[in-house]
């Protein structure tokens, strides 16, 4: 008797399993069946020979909406991550997508690159100013509000990584579908809800500057009652960056700061923390622990100047809690409109930027004197 005819003896007998014997997916009690619903096995195979059947006794079962692995391969299950249609791409509420980890290791890995291709770009460029002009004239220079216009491109990074990184989870990733899973996308506005998404964003943007005026006054009322007025009057009234770069400036460079601080700061940081940090987070750790712990990243990110030399301890404590909170607030102000605009970036990036812009343009109007 020839192994043919073994195996259709075998398909007459019972299974000796209620489990597959390789997935260990349960046997639906059906007469005869041969394959496994899940793997793909040839069940009554193995049942016969007792022994694993070559790969032409393995068909694929699988589909991506059936099956998180891959038709059976000799025991090793390997994982295969579900492709995101161009179909269900404006409908990824409920989606899992990447883990925490990758959310935070990418958002790290974003700003690593920007600042080492800050370092390759920008360190040449000051040593050569520091051995041409005095320290001061190069203090000045790069202070200097067009350097800093400059410079800002730099941070178009942020908002390159994580377009990168989110093709391999789409069927068709080409650069129209990646931005829509970042939420970055008008797809599925008409003009109409397109104004109201712009409206919503300027209006918002009016109530983070409002917002972050009322924590930054209830910090300073708190901090000037526990260390004394005196020491955080004079810590306040230190110049900072943004002090330095709006003395320096004129109309033109305030103008194209704002354009800047709209078109590419406020779009490339909403990208990489609200449509992909924020994005990933809530999946994995719930609408509230997502929004905080995006909130805690992104404060802390935009701090780290301050754990540079730091004059005293004092300092370093009133300075931090004087911006964190400030920032923390806004963070949560942004985390909020993008959850409530169903991930939708368009009033989030607005509010940033022209957030952003009117700070600016509140700091050059009062060291002008207008």
């Amino acid at each position: 008797m020839n192994e043919k005819e073994n195996l259709d003896d075998s398909r007459k007998s019972k299974l000796k399993w209620v489990y597959c014997p390789i997935c260990g997916t349960k046997i639906p009690q059906v007469e005869n069946i041969q394959y496994c619903i899940k793997c793909g096995v040839d069940l009554q195979y193995i049942n016969t020979h007792m022994r694993m059947p070559p790969r032409k006794n393995i068909i694929s079962l699988a589909t991506p909406t059936a099956s998180s692995y891959q038709p059976y391969s000799y025991g090793v299950r390997k994982p295969v991550r579900e492709k995101i249609t161009e179909e269900d791409l404006l409908n990824l509420q409920d989606k899992k997508l990447w883990s925490s980890l990758t959310s935070l290791g990418m958002t790290a890995a974003a700003f690593f690159t920007m600042n080492l291709v800050a370092l390759v770009v920008l360190i040449p460029v000051i040593v050569v100013m520091f051995f041409s002009f005095s320290i001061e004239e190069t203090y000045n220079i790069i202070a200097n509000p067009y350097f800093i216009i400059f410079s800002s491109f730099i941070e178009l990074i942020l908002f390159i990584v994580p377009l990168l990184f989110v093709g391999q989870y789409l069927q068709k990733p080409k650069i129209h579908n990646r931005l829509i899973l970042l939420g970055f996308t008008t797809k599925g506005f008409n003009k109409i809800q397109l104004f109201k998404e712009i409206l919503i964003g300027l209006v918002f943007a009016v109530v983070g500057v409002l917002l972050v005026m009322f924590v930054s006054f209830v910090m300073e009322l708190l901090l000037a009652a526990i260390f004394g007025e005196n020491i955080v009057s004079g810590i306040i009234g230190a110049p900072g960056e943004l002090d330095v770069i709006i003395t320096s400036s004129d109309i033109l460079s305030i103008i194209l700061l704002v354009i800047i601080m709209i078109v590419i700061i406020g779009t490339s940081e909403e990208v990489l923390f609200r449509g992909f940090l924020q994005k990933g987070l809530v999946r994995n750790l719930g609408k509230s622990w997502g929004l905080l712990v995006t909130a805690l990243i992104f404060s802390s990110i935009h701090l780290i100047g301050i754990f540079l030399f730091p004059e005293s301890l004092t300092t370093f404590v009133i300075s931090l809690l004087l911006n964190f909170f400030p920032f923390f607030a806004i963070s949560i102000l942004l985390g909020l409109i993008y959850y409530w605009r169903k991930e939708n970036l368009i009033a989030v990036m607005i509010t940033h930027g022209v957030y952003n812009a009117i700070t600016i343009i509140i700091a050059f109007l009062v060291f002008s004197g207008i």
